[in-house]
């Protein structure tokens, strides 16, 4: 059986789809699927369903539900349902257990290539590394569980897995800006900071690929933008290293040329005693100065999971 959840959900079983239409069945069986070969509690199970407001008859339909499934999985293995209940969806005391091999569900082996593509990078391999994270990304068919409308537990697992999605892309653009591809990467980086204007790491890696494809006052200009949105939203000046950048670039480092990844830019790119300190941007306060707004503690949060 194979269980694809980055996208659509898809069950087969040697090429018969067995995904339940029904919304509940959907919602439980991907929930099983995503803790496949851990025991997944009726009370976790149900609080998906009908998060504080189960019905009385709760547990009588939850069985309903897990009978139709396996009478589903009996159907498409050409076995009785019993053998189904022994050996693939569990009953087990006070909960249920779905057995399903880690390559079986395209999200283990989506983690595993994302794994070997950071290990790769660590041991700065750039090409092995872009090559992992590509075929990791083509795993993804759009949004995780795009066609299952989620409970409470659904959704926190759809946010991991969507956070997980973001980290591979950084890290692949990470991979390219290492092998000196900043024009072949220009375009994407320019789209993703337009849909994520307050992402602090695309922003830095949208510069260094403007500066060193000669653009020097349209990473200025990125850096002004963002700085101007972080204020008026968030009151938080930029942070100190992407600052080292905005400095690195304003006195054309040379550091920059040796370094294209902003994740290895040493911190004392852009620093005085490399070229002479200019003057700082029209409004500027000087480096570490906050700006005094008060934005919600939440956005603040929110915003300090992304400098990356």
């Amino acid at each position: 059986m194979h269980v694809r959840v980055l996208g659509a959900l898809n069950v087969d079983h040697d090429g018969v789809d067995i995904t339940p239409s029904a919304h509940k069945p959907r919602q439980i069986l991907s929930l099983l699927a995503l803790n496949s070969n851990r025991v997944v509690p009726n009370a976790a199970i149900m609080e998906e369903l009908w998060d504080d407001n189960p019905p009385r008859s709760a547990v009588t339909t939850l069985q309903t539900y897990i009978m139709q499934l396996r009478k589903s999985m009996a159907a498409a293995m050409k076995v009785p349902a019993s053998v189904v209940a022994k050996e693939r969806l569990v009953t087990t005391a006070g909960g249920y257990l779905l057995r399903l091999p880690p390559e079986s569900i395209d999200l283990h082996r989506y983690e595993a290539l994302d794994a070997r593509g950071r290990e790769a990078l660590d041991a700065n391999d750039g090409a092995e590394a872009v090559r992992l994270f590509d075929e990791a990304l083509r795993l993804w068919q759009g949004s995780a569980l795009v066609d299952v409308p989620p409970g409470p537990l659904l959704h926190r697992e759809i946010v991991r897995m969507e956070e997980a999605r973001f980290g591979t892309i950084e890290k692949r653009i990470e991979a390219n800006l290492r092998l000196n591809r900043h024009s072949e990467m220009l375009g994407e980086l320019r789209a993703l900071c337009m849909e994520h204007q307050l992402h602090e790491t695309l922003q830095a890696q949208y510069m260094i690929c403007l500066h060193h494809c000669g653009r020097r006052d349209e990473a200025l200009a990125a850096f002004r933008t963002l700085r101007g949105s972080l204020i008026n939203e968030l009151g938080l000046e930029p942070s100190v290293k992407l600052q080292r950048l905005h400095r690195a670039i304003l006195a054309d480092d040379p550091i920059l040329h040796r370094t294209p990844s902003f994740f290895r830019m040493p911190a004392h790119a852009g620093a005085p005693e490399r070229a002479k300190r200019p003057a700082p941007v029209s409004g500027e306060p000087a480096d570490g100065e906050r700006t005094r707004g008060k934005p919600s503690r939440r956005r603040r949060t929110q915003h300090r999971r992304r400098r990356g």
